[in-house]
């Protein structure tokens, strides 16, 4: 990815992050915004988010985050200084799901080492 890109996308992140909160949709809860991915040719950007709740809230959300894309799209072009601003399209992160995976194992792991240490 070049430079460009890499500004612009992590300038789309953090507008994006500003613009989710001022939705009124009641389906989107508490989101965070984890990074962004956009093309080459700068026409579409993904969004990956983490969302707070089990998986059906996390269906609930990213509805409500994929209809109001049109909404983010055009706050995004009134707030950024770029010629075609890109289609958003929202992906959840495993990435985090992965990682609190391995911080749960971890925990398991150590509790287990302490109780063997105390005999």
């Amino acid at each position: 990815m070049s430079r460009r890109t890499e500004r612009l996308s992590e300038e789309i992140r953090e507008e994006v992050a500003r613009i989710i909160p001022t939705l009124k949709d009641p389906r989107v809860g508490f989101v965070t915004v984890t990074r962004t991915e956009i093309t080459p040719d700068l026409r579409t950007v993904r969004v990956h988010v983490g969302v707070l709740g089990d998986a059906a809230q996390r269906a609930r959300t990213l509805q409500g985050l994929s209809q109001a894309s049109g909404f983010i799209r055009r706050e995004l072009g009134r707030r950024l200084t770029i010629r075609h601003t890109p289609e958003v399209v929202f992906r959840y992160d495993e990435g985090l799901d992965a990682t609190d995976r391995v911080a749960r194992l971890l925990d398991q792991v150590h509790k287990g080492g302490s109780e063997g240490d105390e005999e």
